[in-house]
């Protein structure tokens, strides 16, 4: 990586971070003190740098750490290709393997799936922490929770919809009602959830996710925990880093 990014670094925790521009936003590639002979990565979704114990942990177990920048709040068709460019980027480029673990943290779960679904030959496990799975459930509160009135302009703006009944009605609540292509492939899951999340409803987006996965045939993973949406992560995250580690092997 030295030689690529002309030996330009920042300390991460004892590992080495690249920052370089990429298309019109901004990329990350950190590299572990440590490398898997296997050259293994995981991309993070959204929110780099935030709870970042468990990206602490996969560094530690030898894996590349990976992250395009959003420039947008939703993952829209243009955000989507962003992130097919930087896969290429990281594969042809700089010869990282083909399948990669997907990582995301509450609406960064939205973008990984998203990118998954279409993608699903290239995913070889998507980890999501109190992950935003029905974005009617979580933005405009069409369940138990309160919705994100605040957010609800943006959302519709760039989706496209006229309304807020317009969204409500839309065929597809994201990622609960996308999985199918994931199932098909055999890609494994793995979500942690707080049961007391109060901004992701964990029985109208993880509860459902997971069921309607494992009734694909697909095999997911669900750990709960009492808290709510904030922190993320597990205090301990060792059950999520074997899990990757394992699928990652079964490559």
């Amino acid at each position: 990586m030295d030689t690529v990014f002309n030996g330009m670094y920042e300390d991460y925790n004892g590992h080495k971070l690249y920052r370089f521009p990429f298309e019109d936003t901004e990329a990350v590639i950190v590299v572990p003190k440590t490398p898997r002979a296997d050259k293994a990565w995981i991309w993070k979704g959204f929110y780099f740098q935030a709870f970042p114990k468990f990206d602490f942990a996969m560094l530690d177990a030898g894996f590349y750490l990976a992250f395009v920048r959003s420039n947008t709040n939703f993952p829209v068709a243009r955000t989507i290709e962003v992130r097919d460019k930087f896969y290429d980027f990281m594969t042809r480029t700089l010869d990282f393997p083909a399948k990669v673990a997907l990582f995301g943290l509450s609406r960064g779960a939205w973008f990984i799936y998203a990118w998954a679904v279409k993608n699903p030959e290239k995913v070889a496990c998507i980890y999501a922490d109190n992950p935003m799975c029905d974005f009617k459930s979580t933005y405009l509160g069409t369940g138990a929770g309160d919705g994100l009135p605040d957010k609800v302009p943006s959302l519709l703006e760039e989706f496209g919809y006229a309304s807020v009944e317009e969204a409500a009605a839309a065929l597809s609540a994201g990622p609960v009602d996308e999985i199918d292509p994931l199932a098909k492939a055999g890609v494994p899951i793995i979500h942690v959830a707080a049961t007391d999340d109060q901004i992701v409803p964990y029985e109208e987006n993880t509860a459902v996710l997971a069921q309607r996965y494992r009734n694909m045939g697909g095999r997911i993973k669900v750990i709960t925990h009492p808290g709510l949406h904030h922190p993320h992560g597990l205090e301990n995250p060792t059950p999520v880093v074997e899990f990757i580690k394992a699928c990652m092997d079964l490559r």
